[in-house]
């Protein structure tokens, strides 16, 4: 049989790497293989393995003896290797076109306002919802707004986010990303503002906590579904796409500046997590629920009540909560007490 691309496969390889090599071994270490049905019984694992290297031309027969020769590997080589790489060179090819075609059908389906009764899209799953969110960002035209809650993301997801929105960037695409106080802390946050500023996008943090949103040309607007961040639900409906743009850009206006970095920007910041934290205790809101409001961890969080004890003097959070509302101090602080405010969030290690 001549070696081509339909020929062998995985179960033929993995075969030529184990028995089928022991047998190749036995025949260059002792100049030839003497095939016959009583040295491989035609059912037998070894004649299986015989055959293969027969049919790859790796041992060969010499006139009419039962003695067959191996043969040198690299002559071999191109017969099997080439075809079977122009056969994935096809495949590559082909699959490339197939996702150009879904690709030129999925911006069709999100750019064009839908006429049924389905204006929303329920996506499940993590790699989904990534594979999603790559492929609206790639459509934008004009502008993409997002809201990224809690603290920082990790490294990896960032990487993939810068890569991502530059390119939007650079084709003249819009971009403002909104976050909590606390990504300030995260080292790879601000390399991803860094990156994306450098481009042009905007960046501002809140004290307080919001849903994640994005919103892409103000015609597409994705949130979490009821069940969690597992599940992602995308709208064309025009008055809920209008209705997500204002809550954002109302969160905005009360956002402060990512890139500014002054003294007077990390004392107003130090005084937003300080009135937030402040509110999550008398509110009486358990830890992890203030921690997650917060942006922070919940020791994080734990520090800041530690911080407001010492400041008022109190050993019980009882206290604390009677030394504030008796000083009439539950919306702010008073003058004199810097020292004892909770780190601002990109002051912490």
């Amino acid at each position: 049989m001549t070696a081509n691309q339909s020929s062998y496969g995985p179960e033929q390889r993995q075969l030529l790497e184990t028995t089928a090599a022991e047998l190749y071994t036995r025949a260059v270490e002792g100049g030839s293989l003497t095939i016959n049905a009583t040295t491989f019984p035609p059912d037998s694992p070894e004649r299986a393995a015989v055959d293969l290297l027969i049919d790859l031309g790796l041992l060969t027969q010499r006139g009419n003896s039962k003695k067959f020769h191996p043969v040198d590997p690299s002559s071999i080589q191109s017969r099997v290797v080439v075809p079977l790489g122009q056969h994935g060179a096809e495949l590559l090819a082909e699959s490339a076109r197939w996702a150009e075609v879904f690709g030129e059908l999925g911006q069709t389906y999100r750019r064009i306002p839908q006429t049924s009764d389905e204006v929303v899209t329920e996506i499940r799953g993590y790699a989904n919802i990534n594979r999603y969110l790559q492929a609206i960002v790639a459509d934008a035209r004009k502008e993409l707004l997002t809201a990224q809650p809690s603290g920082g993301r990790s490294a990896a997801t960032l990487a993939v986010a810068a890569e991502r929105d530059i390119r939007a960037l650079e084709r003249g695409v819009q971009m403002r990303t909104l976050y909590q106080h606390s990504a300030r802390r995260s080292t790879a946050t601000r390399d991803y503002v860094q990156a994306v500023a450098t481009h042009g996008g905007e960046v501002r943090t809140l004290d307080e906590f919001f849903n994640r949103l994005i919103v892409v040309d103000r015609e597409l607007a994705i949130i979490p579904g009821a069940e969690g961040n597992h599940v992602a639900v995308a709208t064309h409906q025009p008055a809920l796409v209008a209705y997500l743009t204002d809550v954002f850009e109302r969160a905005w206006e009360r956002a402060r500046p990512y890139t500014t970095r002054d003294a007077a920007m990390a004392r107003d910041i130090a005084e937003d997590v300080r009135a937030m934290t402040i509110r999550m205790l008398v509110e009486g809101h358990s830890d992890p629920a203030s921690a997650k409001r917060i942006g922070v961890s919940t020791r994080t969080y734990a520090g800041y009540i530690a911080a407001l004890k010492e400041e008022y003097g109190a050993q019980t959070r009882f206290q604390l909560g009677y030394a504030m509302r008796n000083e009439g101090r539950t919306e702010g602080r008073t003058e004199g007490r810097d020292d004892a405010r909770p780190p601002a969030p990109d002051e912490q290690a």
